[in-house]
């Protein structure tokens, strides 16, 4: 097949481009803003299927892991192309798992955070002299939003034990990474996944995020009984190692948030190995690897 979503550096306008040409060639694929970034840029949401039962997929949480977008944006591709084709992906039917599941994939929950880490400076508009001041000129790190909040920091899921542990470490402000804001929630683009769960309520989630090719699946006494169970097929699957969360991945998250909220099981996916930004040449093969998690997410 002819794919739109191609192996490129996903600066916003790159990602604008690849979104209207998905509407433009699945015109049945349902496509909306959840809301907006602290820079004004839109947050989209893919709404696939028409099943009962939801699943969530998030990726671009952290500014240098853009390449869980792009992730995002092939699988939503081939799902639209074997769906209309009554075709297969991981040897599954793709419209019978359809006909059971919804699935809503967030390519980007932090476009700005995205934008920063691939253009610099000249990416953080009014925060630009803020962003240059806290990260010392250096935006090869990137991970925060516009304001310098870590995403994956900010939501109620004991927050303030997460920001006691920040503060032992001297993250008090501001960062490139790793601060949790002001408060729970306190991020438009926080607001912008809790807002559209507490919504629709979904029955699982999704986080991908990069690197180490291991699954977190758990959040203390709160997480499912069948979580573990999910979490080991796919590990299975795809070899990846399933962890528990310690120090700083203990709380504050998306998955923490979202079994603490629902009660239900939601897992981070650390795609691929090496340093962040992982490089476009292991696009292919992470996504290879990637795929088959993807397709039984709808299964399981």
């Amino acid at each position: 097949m002819q794919k739109t979503v191609k192996n490129v550096t996903l600066t916003y306008e790159v990602y604008k481009r690849y979104v209207n040409e998905l509407k433009a060639v699945y015109p049945q694929m349902k496509v909306a803003s959840c809301g907006k970034s602290v820079l004004g840029k839109k947050i989209y949401s893919f709404v696939i299927g028409e099943g009962k039962e939801t699943v969530v997929y998030v990726g671009g949480t952290h500014g240098l892991e853009w390449l869980t977008s792009l992730v995002l944006l092939r699988f939503c591709e081939n799902i639209m192309y074997q769906s209309e084709n009554d075709g297969q992906l991981s040897g599954y039917n793709v419209r019978k798992l359809l006909n059971n599941r919804r699935l809503i994939i967030i390519p980007e929950i932090n476009p700005d955070g995205i934008e920063i880490a691939v253009k610099g400076a000249c990416a953080c508009e009014e925060y630009k002299m803020i962003d240059s001041r806290i990260c010392n000129g250096d935006f090869s790190g990137w991970s925060a939003n516009a304001r310098g909040v870590d995403i994956n920091h900010n939501f109620n899921a004991d927050w303030y034990a997460l920001r006691d542990y920040e503060k032992e470490r001297g993250i008090d402000s501001p960062s490139p990474r790793r601060f949790g804001g002001a408060f729970p929630e306190s991020e438009p683009e926080t607001k912008a996944i809790t807002r559209l769960c507490r919504n629709i309520m979904p029955d699982m989630l999704f986080t991908f995020h990069s690197q180490g090719e291991e699954i977190y699946y758990e959040y203390g006494n709160n997480t499912p009984e069948k979580s573990y169970t999910i979490a080991k097929v796919l590990g299975g699957l795809t070899d990846y190692a399933l962890v528990k969360n310690e120090g700083h991945a203990a709380s504050g998250g998306l998955k923490d948030w979202f079994i603490e909220e629902f009660r239900r099981p939601a897992f981070t996916v650390e795609i691929g190995k090496g340093k962040n930004p992982l490089p476009l040449s292991d696009f292919d093969d992470i996504y290879f690897k990637t795929e088959p998690l993807m397709v039984l997410g709808l299964v399981l």
